[in-house]
């Protein structure tokens, strides 16, 4: 795997990770293992958890398959980033080394001509479970996708989040 590191454990203090590896699916359980961690530091109930661990496992591999096109010797860059404040929220990028797509050229999967298709419908799914969503070419080179998922306020006086 490259490297990571731990910038803080504590669910009192943000926390910083950043995970470096090569182009093989085999590290994707490893990268939602992290996601689901973080997502329980900042207090992210189990339906919230599971979803971003489905958008967090979305990216990765779209990284591997579609921006590395498997090539081992590119790398996949995964960072997780969390602000307590008000609202906890936590900040996923995930960036690959590939060419780079346009993301307004991406097909709209519920079009009638998509909806049979059996790809396509990834980035759809993680705006439908993120906060915020954000595709950009990454000035180092390659796609990069940002997402934020926020701690939501209790609406019953109860301790609830997302």
């Amino acid at each position: 795997m490259g490297w990571y590191s731990f910038a803080s454990m504590a669910s009192k203090h943000p926390l910083s990770i950043r995970l470096e590896f090569t182009s093989t699916f085999e590290m994707v359980d490893f990268v939602e293992t992290v996601g689901g961690h973080v997502s329980r530091e900042i207090g992210l109930d189990d339906d919230s958890i599971h979803w971003v661990n489905v958008s967090i496992r979305e990216c990765v591999i779209n990284a591997i398959k579609h921006g590395n096109q498997h090539d081992a010797s590119k790398r996949v860059f995964v960072e997780f980033h969390t602000t307590l404040g008000e609202v906890p929220e936590m900040l996923i990028r995930v960036r690959d080394q590939g060419k780079g797509f346009e993301p307004e050229e991406v097909a709209d999967p519920l079009a009638p001509e998509n909806l049979l298709k059996g790809s396509g419908r990834g980035i759809f799914l993680i705006r439908s479970f993120m906060d915020d969503v954000q595709l950009q070419r990454a000035p180092e080179g390659g796609m990069e996708i940002r997402m934020i998922k926020r701690v939501q306020p209790a609406t019953d006086g109860s301790v609830a989040t997302s």
